[in-house]
């Protein structure tokens, strides 16, 4: 194989609603930056599950966090001890560190003190917080950190919960706009929003109203969405749902599981929308009477030997003859398997049979030789 080489995923023009048009905010600083809305793409957020207060614990998660793709990382300050370790780590962070403050307004202050890239507040649970907007934006604004009001249906304050007698989506973005308008009756708009609740449909439901009636950039989050599978559907369905219409500017996948698994849920649900590159794509059948091969076991295996691959890459698993040969031609690198056997297809066509035994392998070296050609390529652009 010789000569130019295209990049090798085909690339697929998203059908999807223009984004919503927001303001942009921009989270953190200098080379650690991440704008979000106005146009910046979609970016991943998790949160710690460590004591804050454990700086070297936090750290060694927040680098666990960065290295699967969080672009974003928040971290509970709900005592002093917590809001003491921030200086360190907001310094030492590799990524824009969110403080995530609910019931006392100083920690805020102590936040913006030692350089958090934002603050999150909570309007339903933070105590004595009205009277303190104004102190609060002048401190906001002077460090340049933006602050999100995070509305979350467990935590709506009592006199909404009156008024519409439940969490309903009028009710979570009510209480977001109206925590909005006190700091813009200061001259602050650093914001961004969140109307989270743990049922997807008045989740999909409330930040629809919102879109409708700011032009905030949005943070999306189905919250207390469950374990790890249930969780992840839930995410699914309704990120799915509001960044199809062009709703969304930031997500956290939020899950009953380690916080890397949260970030591999929100990249692959960003991936599947043509939000983000895609890097290692396995298509593979579902399997059925007809396939003559352990799908399942082989793309467990392909998938295991290719993960980490430095670039976009689509591989075709197939199992029979039926659908095989044509979606491994549509692959960059693909087998069509039966009878003990595999054809290997690079770029759409075949280029060997192979034992069964010979498959992964095979894959993994046609794999390698793709990427060799790609960096060849990129060197010779770049001299």
């Amino acid at each position: 194989m010789t000569g130019t080489v295209a990049l090798p995923i085909p690339t697929v023009t998203p059908r999807l609603r223009a984004r919503r048009a927001t303001r942009q905010i921009v989270v953190g600083h200098e080379e650690r930056a991440v704008p979000v809305g106005g146009g910046a793409p979609v970016s991943i957020q998790s949160m710690t599950t460590t004591l804050t207060a454990d700086v070297n614990a936090t750290l060694q998660q927040i680098a666990e966090l960065t290295a699967s793709g969080c672009q974003i990382v928040r971290v509970a300050v709900p005592s002093q001890d917590d809001a003491d370790a921030l200086p360190a780590i907001a310094a030492k962070s590799p990524i824009p560190v969110i403080a995530d403050i609910h019931f006392q307004p100083k920690y805020v202050f102590a936040a913006i003190d030692a350089g958090c890239a934002a603050v999150r507040v909570n309007p339903g649970n933070i105590r004595r917080f009205d009277d303190r907007v104004k102190e609060i934006a002048r401190a906001a604004s002077d460090a340049a950190v933006p602050i999100r009001i995070g509305v979350n249906a467990g935590s709506l304050d009592d006199r909404l919960l009156r008024k519409y007698g439940k969490a309903t989506p009028e009710a979570l973005v009510e209480s977001a706009l109206w925590e909005c308008s006190l700091f813009e009756e200061h001259g602050f708009q650093d914001i961004k929003i969140s109307v989270k609740h743990h049922d997807p449909v008045v989740m999909i439901n409330a930040y629809r109203l919102l879109s409708e009636k700011c032009d905030y950039p949005l943070h999306l989050g189905v919250t207390e969405a469950g374990p790890a599978f249930q969780g992840t559907v839930k995410s699914a369905v309704a990120f799915g749902a509001l960044l199809a219409e062009g709703i969304g500017d930031t997500v956290r996948v939020s899950l009953s599981a380690p916080p890397v698994e949260e970030v591999k849920v929100a990249t692959a649900i960003l991936q599947s929308l043509g939000l983000k590159e895609r890097r290692l794509e396995i298509v593979s059948c579902p399997s059925c009477g007809r396939a003559q091969v352990d799908v399942y076991r082989l793309a467990e295996q392909v998938t295991a030997a290719l993960d980490g691959f430095p670039y976009p890459l689509r591989v075709a698993v197939m199992g029979c003859v039926v659908n095989g040969p044509g979606e491994a031609r549509e692959a960059d690198i693909g087998v069509a398997s039966g009878n003990g056997k595999g054809q290997i297809f690079v770029r759409g066509e075949v280029i060997k049979t192979v034992p069964e035994s010979r498959i992964v392998e095979t894959l993994v070296e046609e794999a390698m030789k793709l990427a060799e050609e790609l960096q060849l390529t990129g060197e010779e652009k770049s001299s």
